[in-house]
């Protein structure tokens, strides 16, 4: 049995970590390296602080050819030039995890021309881990060091450390692309993984986090509509301050503090104060916030659920039974099929996606209908393709 090779650590860029750029005469400079070999994609990678920050801005932009070298480019120093824009748009990006980046690097004027999803193709693969660590060392026998992945990037100056860090982010992965394309085309599945990073690429992303109360971690133990309404209230005095201060909601309160003192606001002030650390106690806010929820009328309080389309699907076997036994049958169809791709099946066919059809579909229609239902909803062509025939042979056999 032939031994795998252990991974070598990559601890440095191979060329020495570059400056980082804060003026705009170098990033032109490295433009125009790029520019000199048009063909070249450009790995891309940003760094945020949504641990310490409201905004999911980029607060470290890291872009790497191979014609041009590294550029570790500071976005708060300066606006992003039309010359960056134009290139990087013309241009196919290699990201890892791409849907993290790219709604920051829109924000500042940088959108890609072309899109390589290396966490996506890992996927795809079957590959049992994806993280970029992971995925580099599978592919090139590399091991990099992950331990400033949560760092908050908006510091100045940014420690040597970090920016080593940052730079190796991208040091590699455009050979880590070449090695999965070439997985991807000895597997049958090189088409299938362009049309994902064409709908990643293209797809409006959503809030980076939670824009609803109903997000709050622990709100399950909510039990009333008065504690609910506490609840909503303080987590909207909360986000008004986070976005206000550029702070993370949790470093305003943490949900666990804010659920505490709701679940107790309904008992007064004396209990509600005793639910929170002391620190909290002393701002007589928390309490204003709570107080107003807990005093709205009846008509005005929230629902225990929050009414949703379709209805969330653990609740299908009690309230809807026909359409749970619907479900778990494609459900376990499309997992079989995924399996046999080598695939999670949430990447054969989303989750969410898989409940509203088996929502809105009580009989097992032809299977051309279904492939066209399916594509309506947002399925891709390969994925209408490998998911229509067994969703039509798993309703069919059971009808």
């Amino acid at each position: 049995m032939t031994e795998t090779p252990a991974a070598t650590d990559l601890k440095a860029p191979r060329g020495g970590l570059v400056p980082v750029i804060d003026r705009i005469q170098p990033l032109l400079a490295w433009c125009e390296a790029a520019a000199s070999a048009p063909e070249e994609p450009v790995a891309v990678d940003a760094e945020r602080a949504s641990s310490y920050r409201y905004s999911s801005r980029a607060y470290l932009v890291q872009l790497r050819t191979e014609a041009a070298g590294t550029a570790l480019i500071d976005p708060l120093a300066f606006t992003m030039p039309a010359t960056l824009r134009s290139l990087l748009a013309e241009r196919e990006w290699v990201l890892h995890a791409a849907g993290q980046d790219l709604p920051s690097l829109a924000e500042i004027g940088l959108e890609p021309g072309g899109l390589f999803d290396t966490e996506l193709a890992a996927r795809l693969l079957g590959m049992e881990r994806v993280g970029l660590g992971a995925v580099v060392e599978d592919t090139l026998g590399l091991r990099l060091a992950k331990e400033h992945s949560a760092a908050d990037w908006s510091r100045r100056p940014l420690p040597e450390g970090w920016l080593t860090y940052a730079a190796l982010d991208v040091e590699v992965l455009v050979e880590v692309r070449d090695v999965l394309r070439e997985r991807l085309r000895e597997a049958c599945k090189e088409d299938w993984a362009r049309q994902e990073f064409e709908h990643e690429r293209v797809r409006e992303h959503g809030p980076t986090r939670s824009s609803s109360w109903r997000g709050l971690h622990g709100l399950g133990g909510l039990r009333t509509p008065r504690q609910l309404a506490a609840a909503r209230e303080m987590w909207q005095r909360r986000d008004e301050i986070a976005a206000g201060e550029d702070l993370s909601p949790h470093r305003v309160i943490k949900d666990r503090d804010l659920v505490a003192g709701a679940k107790e606001a309904p008992r007064g002030r004396e209990a509600f104060d005793r639910a929170l650390p002391a620190k909290l106690r002393r701002k007589d806010m928390w309490w204003q916030a709570a107080r107003t929820g807990i005093e709205l009328p009846p008509a005005h309080l929230p629902e225990r659920t929050e009414r949703s389309y379709p209805p969330p699907h653990k609740l299908w076997s009690k309230k809807y039974p026909e359409v749970a036994e619907r479900y778990q049958l494609v459900r376990a169809a499309t997992a079989e099929r995924a399996e046999d791709l080598e695939m999670p099946p949430e990447n054969l066919l989303q989750p969410a996606l898989l409940r509203q059809w088996v929502w809105e579909h009580e009989q097992a229609p032809a299977e051309s209908e279904i492939a066209a239902q399916l594509a309506e909803l947002g399925a891709r062509p390969w994925q209408v393709e490998q998911s229509a025939p067994v969703i039509h042979r798993a309703l069919t056999e059971q009808g």
